[in-house]
């Protein structure tokens, strides 16, 4: 291996670090498995940065419990340390530490799912792109966890690190398959196809990509140079700042996309949502592209939300506040607005999302639109992960429209899904109504059963203990159920 460019004490380190590979050679043609993970293991400590050496390790632990695919023989005994260690070193970040904990854990079940995804994490923040996508490959192989989507997620991420769309894509995309209702997921997919196109074009070096877009262009840039606190004698060195090396990048070449993708990226990680929503709108007058919309669009909810957040907790410290009341309502009802809007657009572009649907009609509701919630209720009803608490708000939706009769039609399908341990709320909230409406059509005995199990689960739920009484007096009214007391 060249030694060129090393200082002399990493020479030092490399070329025992060598000759420790080479012992190991030797040990695994003597099938002497034990000495060759202990010589590479060496290997690894000195040249932490060598995929090679890692994946030789691996090969050899492997070979070593002959690929019985679950490692040392009771494993589990020896890896509760090794997990503490990975964890408090996560919480430091302390990356080397990390990396080699990873590594000992790897040592007694080469296998491990979650141990090689600690080494990719580890790898990755330490800058080790080649052996964080060995190591998550590595986490998703059918023998590691094949379906664990934050596994899968990671490793899109050091993929689109290494500018490897098309893998980053693939890797998400099975994760849209085990989550086919991931909103997130699927505009990151889009994003990357975008990055993917302009790779493919090599629109990253070319001299003129769009002059016709050039006034737009250059004026998107200015704004966010402006938005930079520091005037240009701050600005740092390359590599000492990853937003003035974005904002570089966007000068050298305004025309190109990804690098306004990325700058909004950063500052929304920094939580700059501002700065995040005014980059991202930039890259949309560039491309032109929905996706690019999109994500612009929930930074700017985000915003809203963020907002709607300050001001009810503005008002939660002086309840005698009128205007911070109005303020506190104004702002949820513009987020209501807003998120309608959006949601509306993305339910006509994806109609087969029914989360989208589900999400859309529960803003519907809200702003007392029971008529347009309906419909994409029904819609949604169909994905099963989602039919019990649809079911709920589909007959509150009836109530409202004072069909009483199609109302308990809904409820009592949701009651038959619903238990207490693991949808509490919507549990207690169809019995309550239940009860409701067999109160108001005087079946007493139907009403008692419903508020029984409301009161089994919580006691203190509304007004249930009273009208339980009221119903064990034979006393109460009937008619039309009042919304206004549910």
């Amino acid at each position: 291996m060249s030694m060129d460019g090393y200082s002399p004490e990493e020479q030092r380190k490399r070329k025992f670090a060598a000759d420790c590979l080479k012992k190991a050679q030797e040990a695994m043609g003597k099938q002497n498995w034990d000495y060759a993970c202990e010589m590479l293991g060496t290997s690894v400590k000195l040249v932490p940065d060598n995929v090679m050496f890692r994946q030789t390790l691996r090969g050899v632990q492997r070979k070593k419990y002959k690929d019985n695919k679950t490692g040392a023989s009771m494993a589990f005994l020896k890896l509760n340390g090794i997990r503490s260690k990975i964890k408090k070193a996560r919480s430091a970040k302390n990356w080397p530490d990390m990396d080699t904990a990873a590594e000992e854990g790897l040592a007694v079940n080469p296998w491990d799912g979650q141990f090689n995804a600690d080494l990719g994490e580890a790898a990755r923040e330490r800058g080790f792109d080649e052996i964080a996508v060995f190591a998550y490959e590595t986490a998703v192989a059918p023998d590691g966890a094949p379906e664990n989507k934050d596994f899968l997620i990671a490793l899109a991420g050091v993929y689109e690190i290494r500018r490897d769309y098309r893998k980053a894509v693939a890797s998400l995309e099975k994760v849209m398959q085990l989550d086919p209702l991931n909103g997130a997921v699927r505009s990151k997919i889009h994003a990357l196809g975008a990055n993917e196109v302009i790779d493919k074009g090599n629109y990253e070096d070319a001299k003129n990509t769009q002059d016709v877009r050039t006034d737009t262009i250059k004026q998107g840039y200015e704004e966010s140079v402006k938005g930079d606190a520091r005037s240009s004698s701050d600005i740092l060195a390359p590599g000492e700042s990853q937003e003035n090396d974005l904002l570089r990048a966007i000068k050298k070449d305004p025309a190109n996309v990804a690098g306004y993708l990325k700058l909004a990226d950063f500052y929304k990680r920094e939580g700059r949502l501002e700065e995040s929503a005014r980059t991202f709108k930039q890259a949309l007058d560039v491309s032109g592209d929905a996706n690019v919309r999109e994500q612009m669009e929930d930074v700017e909810l985000d915003m809203v939300r963020k907002n709607v957040q300050f001001a009810k907790e503005a008002y939660s410290r002086n309840k005698d506040d009128e205007d911070a009341r109005k303020n506190a309502f104004d702002l949820q009802k513009e987020l209501r607005d807003q998120e309608i809007e959006v949601f509306s657009r993305r339910v006509e572009r994806y109609p087969a999302d029914l989360k989208l649907k589900h999400e859309l009609a529960m803003r519907f509701m809200a702003a007392a639109k029971h008529a347009l919630a309906i419909p994409l209720l029904q819609a949604a009803s169909k994905d099963v992960r989602l039919e019990a608490q649809v079911l709920v708000s589909l007959g509150k939706c009836f109530l409202a429209q004072k069909q009483n009769q199609l109302a308990n039609r809904q409820f009592q399908k949701a009651v038959e899904k619903l238990n207490a341990n693991d949808q509490p709320e919507p549990f207690k909230e169809c019995h309550y109504l239940l009860g409701r409406l067999a109160e108001a059509g005087k079946d007493f005995p139907l009403a008692e059963k419903h508020y029984s199990e409301v009161l089994a689960v919580d006691y203190a739920y509304k007004d249930t203990a009273a009208r339980l009484e009221e119903i064990q007096k034979q006393m109460g009214g009937g008619g039309q159920v009042d919304m206004g007391d549910m």
